[in-house]
């Protein structure tokens, strides 16, 4: 059974994506997905129509680029129709596919070789505060400019925790059962990412940081 999906871009905003995480929902995709594995094909298309956006928001957090975003989008949602069956119904459905998601980007970026204080809170923080001044719009904008930037020079492991947990705005347990490690190995790499993240954005525009209020 394939999953086809647009090549469109999400409408939502990929800063506001969060992980649908309510028990309603919960109990409304397990329906679904009884549905797919009695062979309901339409049940395939709610599913996809369901997570679209979160799917592509996380995956163009992780490469960094659209067009990309949506070729592993298309991949993420072939794969959780060729793997459905091996979902455990006992765990939140959005962790196993944010797990499928983490995985093919990080598989994606291998196969085409894309080298491309701490914590960093105060950072968003920044880029969140005082929308309505243009000239802190101007100077928050370079800051993402410069922050996706640095993100892209994480090894896999290192974004996979970073864009997880300070982007995504996932808890540290949630961050771990996507990543399938312990708590304590996420926690390391997302220090290292942080580190990594800070010193990059301290050579590049130390004086912008300074101009955000970020010490």
């Amino acid at each position: 059974m394939a999953a086809t999906i647009s090549d469109k871009r999400p409408k939502t905003k990929v800063a506001e994506m969060k992980p649908v995480v309510d028990d309603k929902d919960e109990r409304e995709v397990k329906a679904i997905i009884r549905r797919i594995k009695k062979g309901d094909e339409r049940a395939l298309g709610e599913l996809v129509s369901r997570y679209r956006n979160q799917v592509g928001a996380l995956a163009y957090k992780m490469v960094g680029d659209y067009d990309e975003a949506a070729d592993i989008c298309q991949n993420v949602f072939v794969k959780t129709s060729q793997n459905l069956w091996r979902y455990d119904e006992n765990k939140r459905f959005y962790t196993w596919l944010y797990r499928i998601t983490v995985n093919a980007s990080i598989d994606y970026m291998r196969k085409h070789r894309r080298h491309r204080h701490e914590p960093l809170d105060n950072v968003r923080e920044s880029v969140e505060n005082h929308r309505d001044n243009p000239e802190s719009n101007f100077r928050n904008s370079r800051l993402r400019e410069h922050l996706e930037e640095a993100t892209e020079r994480l090894n896999g492991k290192q974004k996979s925790a970073f864009v997880l947990r300070d982007i995504e705005g996932c808890q540290i347990d949630a961050v771990a059962s996507i990543m399938e490690m312990p708590e304590a190995t996420v926690r390391w790499y997302l220090h290292r990412a942080r580190q990594k993240i800070r010193k990059d954005l301290l050579r590049r525009c130390p004086s912008l940081l300074i101009a955000c209020g970020i010490k």
